[in-house]
Parts: structure tokens; C-alpha cells; sequence
């Protein structure tokens, strides 16, 4: 690849392809652009034999290639497909998608969406990795597949070179991930504001929230969630978050986890983080002011929380993720 060029990005489309994840990956990589307006990310969809596939709403489309596409790849996708009948029953793959999978380079990152784990799984790509699905699928998924290490509780998980996800609005929040993991927060947040999805949901996130729209009758927690984005420099404890939302601490973390599907505090720390990335990517402040800005007490308390969530220090990620400013 040219060093300018585009990252490539392959869609497998499979027969059956569920249409909604299918244009995920064009609609969020392909709205990603650098500073000067040029595409991020090419993305292309391929078939197993270069022939016209037929999708679970009935349309036939033709992709504008086939398995060979699949060797020239940075990164390949696979959506889920409606008829998972025979990858339930066997855990084996037909020979043709066998024969595409393996034309698939070893430097490329593979990303499977919702269901389509059980590709990457029958070919053996997920053994002894941690990946998720649906929850639906999960007990199926772990009897079947026992060498994989499956997280039933979260929307994706990343393991590097290898990222699953769980249903559907999931394959949006990984696809969303790999924008900010090569190109940081700041082009991430840029992309979700186009296509008006929110921004940030982790990936350790409960993938089923009990009640994730509450009765009109109910209190809500979301004027809290605004007003502590809105106060992150504050130590704003669990207690005065639960007196802002003028409940007891029991009741509005119970409400919270309801309606978020994570802790308060785990939030709090989410949205602390997220600012703290931003502030690296475009400002030249110094840590411990981003670290005050983002509400973290001291310079070493960002430090410690952005090694344990994102495996580096502000400065690594500073020096990764401030070539945004200029691209």
C-alpha cells in the first residue's frame, strides 16, 4: 500500500447477509475522513465467487468483486447472515468460503458482526480467543465452539488482530471502535456526529439492558448523565450523582444500570477517559491540566486508568493520535 493510501477494508458478503449490517461498515468507515477531507478507509464488498448475493430482505446485490479481494485487505468484515442452520448444526464452512477465508492475508485484522462469529469460530480463527455474539446464540455458540472463550455480557471485544461483536446496533459501536483505535476519539466522535449515533459505548458494556426505554411515567437517570458531562472537573461522588437525580444511591444505581447497563462510577470513569482522549488528540496541554479537565484528580490517576483501560500512557497516546491535528 502507498503510504497515503486509504486503510482497505473487505466486506464478505455471504448469502443471506443480513442488510442492515451489511452497510454498516460503508456508512461509519466510509464517512471517516482526515482533516484535509480525504476517505479514511476504502471499503469494498466481495462474495465468496464474485456472483450476485441475495440478502435477508430479498434484494439481490452485486458485489463489486470476489474472493480476491479478500488477499489485497487490511481489514476484512464479515456480516451476520439469516440462515445459520447449517454453521449451528456442523460448525463446518462449505468449501468455497473455506477457500475465501484462506486468501485472506495474515498481517489483515478480521472483524465478524453479531452472528457471523460462527464463521470465524468453524474456521478456527477464534480458538482460544475471548469473542462475543448475541446473546441469543451464546449457549449454542460456547457448546459448539468450547475453544473459544465467549463473553456473553458485553457488545464487542477486541482481542488485537481478531474483534467480535454482539447484535445488530453493536456492529456500530465496533465499527465506530476501529475508527477510534487508528485514528483516536476526536475522528470517531466526528463520524458519529454524521451519521447521528452516540458516540461512546464501551465495548465492556452490557450487550441486554433490562428496560432501555423507560416508561413515560418512570424517572429517568439521562438529566444526571448530562449534568455530570457537563461538571466532569467535579468529584462527583456516587452519592451526589443519586442527589442530583433526587433518589436514594440504591435506587438510582439500580435505575442507572437499567437504563445505561454499566455502573455509575464505571460511566463516570467512560466519559472522564473520553474527554481525556480528546483534550490529547487536539490540545497541547500539558497532563496534569487534561487530567484536571477531565476531572481526574492528578496527572498519575489518568495515567494509571488510561494503562488499565487502553494499555498506554497519555504521552504514548498523545504522540499516536495528534497526527489528527495536521492530517
Amino acid at each position: 500500500m502507498v503510504a497515503d493510501a486509504p486503510h482497505r477494508v473487505v466486506v464478505l458478503a455471504l448469502a443471506g447477509v443480513l442488510t442492515f449490517e451489511l452497510g454498516i461498515p460503508s456508512r461509519i468507515l466510509g464517512s471517516a475522513k482526515g482533516k484535509n477531507g480525504r476517505p479514511l478507509y476504502e471499503v469494498e464488498i466481495c462474495s465468496v465467487d464474485g456472483g450476485p448475493v441475495v440478502t435477508d430482505a430479498g434484494m439481490t446485490m452485486q458485489p463489486g468483486r470476489g474472493p480476491d479481494a479478500l488477499g489485497e485487505a487490511d481489514t476484512v468484515v464479515i456480516p451476520p447472515i439469516r440462515d445459520l442452520a447449517p454453521l449451528r448444526l456442523g460448525g463446518s464452512l462449505p468449501a468455497p468460503l473455506s477457500a475465501a477465508l484462506a486468501m485472506i492475508p495474515s498481517r489483515a485484522r478480521l472483524v465478524s458482526l453479531c452472528t457471523a462469529a460462527y464463521v470465524l469460530a468453524a474456521a478456527g480463527l477464534l480458538d482460544g480467543r475471548p469473542a462475543t455474539t448475541h446473546w441469543s446464540e451464546v449457549e449454542h455458540f460456547q457448546q459448539l465452539f468450547p475453544r473459544v472463550q465467549v463473553d456473553p455480557n458485553v457488545l464487542f471485544v477486541d482481542d488485537g488482530d481478531v474483534l467480535t461483536s454482539a447484535g445488530a446496533a453493536a456492529a456500530v459501536d465496533l465499527s465506530l471502535h476501529l475508527v477510534r483505535v487508528d485514528h483516536g476519539s476526536a475522528s470517531a466522535n466526528q463520524v458519529a456526529r454524521q451519521c447521528v449515533v452516540p458516540p461512546w459505548r464501551d465495548g465492556g458494556q452490557a450487550q441486554f439492558i433490562e428496560r432501555p426505554v423507560p416508561v413515560v411515567t418512570q424517572v429517568s437517570t439521562g438529566a444526571t448523565r448530562r449534568w455530570a458531562v457537563e461538571n466532569l472537573r467535579e468529584p462527583l461522588s456516587l452519592q451526589a450523582l443519586a442527589a442530583h437525580a433526587h433518589m436514594s444511591v440504591r435506587t438510582f444505581t439500580r435505575k442507572f444500570r437499567d437504563e445505561v447497563g454499566m455502573a455509575p462510577l464505571q460511566w463516570l470513569t467512560l466519559q472522564r477517559l473520553r474527554t481525556a482522549q480528546e483534550l490529547l488528540e487536539i490540545t497541547d496541554l500539558p497532563i496534569d491540566v487534561v487530567a484536571h479537565r477531565s476531572g481526574f484528580a492528578t496527572g498519575n490517576s489518568l495515567r494509571q486508568h488510561m494503562r488499565a483501560s487502553l494499555g498506554v500512557s497519555p504521552s504514548d497516546y498523545r504522540r499516536t493520535f495528534s497526527h489528527g491535528r495536521t492530517a
